[in-house]
């Protein structure tokens, strides 16, 4: 009997997988590379013949409905399983995942389309698929039981319970057949069955005490609280420094991730004290990001994560709230520097989501897969194959010569050149990425670099023309309102600091619909997903805090006044719906959910920011905009419940530390009193807006706003025009100093105001 099934036996405490990440990774690397993607449409052939059809076919999820053709009798999470399980008293075996997760893909093939695995997996458990991205409520509780019993975790996630719901045993991707010392999937399905009929009440009382233990450490996470002081900034930026890769660019080694919260801390950390060094880490990183193979260079947009340290070889999903991230991190970066290098990778993201992500109504979809039929043999499919390269295909698509530029600038070798290749994806193939710049190109080539740029420019485009004739990866057209209010946070910076109309309009038909499809005006609340003219599933907190932010990031790009009201009103809604009224913060889930263990807080800033993180920067942006010290109090008090997390390990919340600045500082409230079309009070805007002033506020203030503005914001009836022009009020405390019409002293007013304000902090720290 193998340690595995020895823990399973004892039931004493829960079993566990207990593989190190060292060890996963190495299994995985050992895996045959026959697990390369079988085509979407063979399978469903395959399973037609055999008349499999299960009850996924009903589902929105496209995740879900990716097994609708399975063997396997599924369930979607709910009371119809849960009531089945308790019936017939059989354990609940609970798979998550993602549409646009490979290992989910490779699973589904290899086991849950295998007759035999079907066949044990419906005889002794109630089955049951989620998708992490609709469910997170579901997906995070459990997730902390893989974590907690088997050291790391990831996605497909594979979880079995109790009819109860409560976990005993769970891990992440299984082989179908145990390979290299592992136990397959087929072999633990059995012994999970065998182990639950010798020994069920043993395996009940051991989830029980494992969930009170998970009960007990959720609750933990804001109970102790500890007095923060401003020394914790520079806590948290000497922390990034250590982590910080000084030759690549960003956190870590391998496979590493964006982390764009961090950079959100470090910018904003730059502007407090004036460490040169906090910009130096984010502006090398994004340069480095934008040269690496994260970036696609020839559609625009960036891929999930780097699997190595050099950016260069990508795991090749996109996700939308990634480029939203990206989009702003790059805007803030061309503020401070004017670089236009910064603006253009912004506006090639930008442009991806219009083209590829936007929806006919005017949503933004959820992802783009990894995986898609290899060009050169489409019966074939592997990782990244929409976007790799071989030599021969770029030099017969651009003649040699241009060839010869491209192929130098972009590293690409007749060979190959991904270095490490464990699953024998890519081959001879190609990642695109930038080796040389324009200038050792020009010199290697004899050109000149504008020659060098044009040639470029035209490569790029007849690449990207020939690429669009490859069979796509697979889209999650689902719209997800929190992911949407991060994305018109992202178009809406996008005008402000771009000036390009369309961003504004793409901004604004995303908002119209989530409040045409994904709000309930009766009960002021908002559901989580959109797809197929469908929309359900009750919103989380991550979904008025992200929707809340794009809409005050919309109210200062267009001075809609409607776009304040609702999110004066949603910030309420969520304060009512969310709010831990013991320790403080938000949990995840309202507390009329159903069929959950327990409640959550999100603590930790990770790939998205924590619902908690953007709400205490809401709220503090609201105070400001409403003196409203009810939403100043909810800001502190949110701050105050994550205390201790922030003392122990502060760049874990990098976004929390953004919001604590924010309270730290007296935010400005600009006000321009002007016409919004008009040249003098766009060219304040305009003025304003190319400066990155992170802790403010923008109000534009003329006839048809003054009112509506005025219930809000009383002191705003004063704010008015001198002699008929455009005129800025730069104000603390809602305490002016003395308006002016000229857009030369605006400047130097904000600029002596913010100058002042870093040797303040200087001295202060």
């Amino acid at each position: 009997m193998n340690k595995t099934h020895r823990r399973l036996a004892s039931a004493g405490i829960v079993a566990a997988l207990a593989i190190g990440a060292g060890a996963w990774l190495a299994w995985q690397g050992a895996l045959n590379s026959s697990i390369a993607a079988k085509p979407q449409a063979d399978l469903r052939t395959a399973v037609e013949g055999g008349g499999y059809t299960n009850r996924l076919a009903h589902a929105e999820s496209p995740y879900l409905r990716m097994h609708a053709d399975n063997p396997v009798d599924w369930y979607a999470w709910g009371p119809k399983a849960f009531e089945k399980a308790r019936k017939e008293n059989k354990p609940i075996f609970l798979s998550v995942g993602y549409s646009t997760c490979h290992w989910c893909h490779v699973m589904e093939r290899k086991s849950f389309m295998d007759p035999e695995i079907a066949k044990i997996m419906n005889e002794n458990f109630i089955n049951i698929k989620v998708d992490r991205e609709e469910r997170p409520d579901v997906d995070r509780i459990y997730m902390t039981f893989v974590r907690a019993t088997t050291g790391s975790g990831g996605w497909p996630m594979s979880v079995w319970l109790t009819p109860s719901l409560k976990p005993f045993f769970g891990g992440t991707y299984f082989p179908p057949e145990g390979k290299y010392g592992r136990p397959g999937f087929k072999q633990i399905l059995k012994e999970i069955a065998g182990r639950w009929e010798k020994d069920r009440q043993e395996i009940i009382a051991s989830s029980q005490k494992v969930t009170q233990q998970l009960k007990n450490y959720a609750a933990s996470a804001t109970r102790k609280t500890v007095d923060l002081q401003p020394s914790l900034l520079e806590k948290a930026y000497q922390s990034l420094n250590q982590k910080y890769d000084s030759k690549h660019g960003g956190f870590g080694s391998a496979p590493k991730f964006p982390q764009i919260v961090h950079f959100n801390f470090l910018l904003r950390y730059y502007e407090r004290t004036g460490q040169e060094k906090a910009l130096d880490m984010t502006l090398n990183s994004l340069r480095e990001i934008a040269k690496g193979g994260i970036r696609d260079h020839l559609g625009g947009g960036f891929h999930r994560y780097s699997v190595d340290r050099r950016w260069h070889v990508p795991h090749f999903e996109k996700m939308i709230y990634n480029q939203a991230q990206f989009t702003w991190a790059y805007l803030a970066a061309y503020q401070i520097t004017d670089d236009p290098f910064y603006a253009r990778v912004a506006r090639d993201s930008l442009k991806y989501v219009l083209r590829d992500m936007t929806g006919p109504k005017g949503q933004f979809y959820s992802a783009e897969g990894a995986d898609s039929p290899r060009p050169d043999n489409p019966s074939k499919h592997g990782e990244g194959a929409f976007y790799v390269w071989k030599h021969g295909d770029i030099v017969s698509t651009l003649g040699s010569e241009k060839a010869k530029v491209f192929n130098y600038y972009y590293g690409v070798k007749q060979g190959g050149n991904v270095r490490k290749d464990p699953h024998g994806e890519f081959g001879p193939r190609n990642v695109l990425h930038i080796v040389h710049s324009i200038e050792e190109t020009a010199e290697k080539l004899q050109k000149t670099p504008k020659q060098v740029r044009t040639l470029l420019k035209d490569s790029r485009q007849e690449l990207f023309e020939r690429r669009a004739k490859r069979p796509r990866p697979n889209l999650d057209d689902k719209a997800l309102t929190a992911w949407n209010g991060l994305m018109i946070s992202a178009f809406a910076r996008a005008h402000q600091v771009l000036g390009d109309d369309k961003y504004l309009e793409a901004a604004k038909k995303a908002t119209a619909f989530v409040k045409r499809h994904l709000y309930e005006p009766k009960s002021g609340t908002l559901l989580r997903r959109y797809r197929s003219g469908e929309a359900g599933i009750d919103g989380y907190a991550s979904d008025y805090a992200f929707f809340i932010q794009g809409l005050l990031d919309l109210y200062e790009a267009s001075f809609k006044v409607q776009y304040l009201d609702w999110a004066v009103a949603l910030q309420e809604k969520q304060d009512t719906l969310f709010w831990d009224t013991s320790d403080g913060g938000y949990f995840n889930t309202a507390g009329k959910s159903e069929n959950l263990l327990f409640r959550m807080k999100e603590t930790q800033d990770g790939a998205q920011p924590s619902p908690n993180s953007i709400a205490a920067l809401n709220c503090l942006r609201l105070a400001q905009m409403t003196d409203n010290d009810a939403f100043r109090k909810r800001a502190s008090e949110t701050l105050n419940a994550f205390s201790k997390r922030l003392d122990q390990a502060p760049s874990s919340l990098s976004q929390l530390l953004a919001a604590y600045i924010y309270h730290l500082e007296k935010p400005k409230q600009i006000l321009i009193a002007g016409n919004k079309d008009a040249s003098d009070t766009e060219a304040m805007l305009n003025a304003v807006h190319k400066q990155f002033i992170p802790n403010k506020i923008v109000m534009l203030v003329n006839k048809s706003s003054r009112q509506d503005l005025t219930s809000h914001l009383s002191f705003v009836s004063s704010v008015t025009q001198k002699q008929g022009t455009a005129t800025a009020y730069i104000c603390q405390n809602y305490v002016c100093q003395q308006p002016t019409t000229d857009l030369k002293k605006m400047k130097a007013l904000l600029n002596k105001d913010r100058s002042q304000a870093t040797a303040s902090q200087k001295e202060d720290e």
